[in-house]
């Protein structure tokens, strides 16, 4: 059996393949248990992102091809479309692989913390049905300590390479205490979204969502216990906000230079912290001369994450050699299961020779032979039954494997050298 890892990721294959032959979180119970349900399929799981799609198994090397059209047949996919996209790797591959990506060295952003809890998910998904075994359920253990260990060892993710989370990491830079804050909010996307549970994470004081449509600024508002208006309640609002970040698709500018002029002078020149991630932009570039006022782009954004990326790069050198000696640990595991199991089976195979050689010896004794003549008996035929095989083995083998396995043998029996 090999530990086998088959899968296509953002490296691979284009972002229509990734969907296409990915598993949803409603499908992958049942996909799982098929899966397992294979012949000569021991253990198995499925890590599915909309980065990369998966499949761990402990399988036998020649089953490789059955896992592939299994997969297809899933995901009713034509012939030849995963092949182009496939990796595989096995064994010691497979184990580094796992670490690697645990660690987010195989993310489209390295460092990135997310895919850790994507690996848990699935790791929890596998065990829910009942698919892991040993090997993998080791593996999980051994991927997420090493995971952690790299986190705590490297500055792999201590510097936001995300735009909603450097824009945040500014805010905590400027505001020292997130807690006493207000943030106004324009806008209710994706990367809005994702700023908005950032600063939530961090004890921001009060949020408040402007959006053109009412009813997603208080779909937003209410999972963040904030407030929700209209953009035509900007104005009035404008002069609680401590932050305002914005990221709409509108045209033209959402808050004005006069605007912004008039809630610093009600804020009594309380500073305010504007972050503009819009594209085209939301906040007019002269509101940049107002004093009191702290306004950022996207673009300066951008430069502070280029910045962090070349710590980041630093950090994952330190975090390669980590993640490959912690590999190797758990090859080394590997390889005493192997042992383990080869030992068993060796042991399982001299008793039923013994046993037999017992059993004519005794019927020998019974028929009134000589004890003398019977343990003579015993001793040549039970060394003849175990040196059988392995001396066959040695005889007909080719010149290079013979090699091989006269030196696997010298060290196995401890023979001694030829004098």
């Amino acid at each position: 059996m090999a530990l086998l890892t088959l899968g296509l990721s953002h490296h691979s294959a284009p972002l229509d393949t990734r969907e296409r032959l990915a598993f949803t979180d409603a499908e992958l119970p049942a996909a799982l248990t098929r899966l397992r349900a294979l012949p000569g399929v021991e253990e198995a799981a499925i890590l599915s992102t909309c980065n990369r799609t998966e499949i761990l198994a402990v399988a036998a090397p020649e089953d490789e091809g059955r896992l592939v059209e299994w997969w297809r047949r899933e995901r009713q996919a034509l012939a030849g479309t995963i092949e182009p996209h496939l990796f595989v790797l096995r064994d010691q591959s497979s184990v580094l692989h796992s670490l690697r990506v645990a660690s987010g060295l195989d993310s489209m952003v390295v460092g990135e913390p997310q895919i850790l809890g994507q690996m848990k998910q699935a790791y929890a998904q596998a065990r829910e049905v009942n698919t892991l075994g040993p090997v993998l359920s080791r593996l999980f253990q051994h991927t997420f300590a090493v995971a952690k260990l790299v986190r705590s060892r490297t500055q792999i993710g201590a510097h936001p390479v995300s735009i909603a989370y450097a824009a945040v990491q500014l805010a905590q830079h400027i505001f020292s205490d997130l807690s006493t804050q207000t943030a106004l909010l324009i806008g209710a996307g994706d990367t809005v979204q994702l700023l908005a549970r950032h600063l939530k994470t961090r004890g921001v004081g009060r949020i408040i969502v402007a959006n053109r449509s009412i009813e997603r600024a208080q779909t937003l508002a209410a999972s963040l216990q904030g407030y929700a208006i209209g953009l035509n309640d900007l104005p009035m609002h404008l002069a609680e906000a401590d932050l305002i970040i914005s990221g709409t698709a509108s045209r033209g500018y959402m808050l004005t230079r006069e605007l912004v002029a008039g809630a610093i002078g009600r804020r009594r020149r309380k500073p305010m912290l504007m972050i503009d991630l819009a594209v085209p932009r939301d906040f007019d570039p002269a509101i940049a001369k107002l004093e009191d006022i702290y306004l950022y782009s996207l673009d300066d954004l951008r430069a502070v994450i280029a910045e962090n990326l070349k710590v980041r790069g630093a950090a994952a050198e330190q975090a390669e050699v980590l993640v490959g000696d912690y590999a190797r640990d758990f090859e080394r595991w590997l390889e005493s299961r192997d042992a383990g199991a080869t030992i068993r089976r060796l042991r399982m195979r001299a008793r039923a020779s013994r046993d037999e050689v017992l059993a004519k010896a005794q019927r020998k004794l019974a028929n009134g032979e000589s004890p003398e003549a019977v343990m003579a008996f015993v001793a040549d035929t039970l060394a003849n039954k175990l040196l059988h095989a392995p001396s066959e083995r040695l005889r007909n083998a080719g010149a290079v494997e013979q090699a091989m396995l006269l030196d696997a043998a010298h060290k196995l029996f401890d023979l001694p050298d030829e004098q």
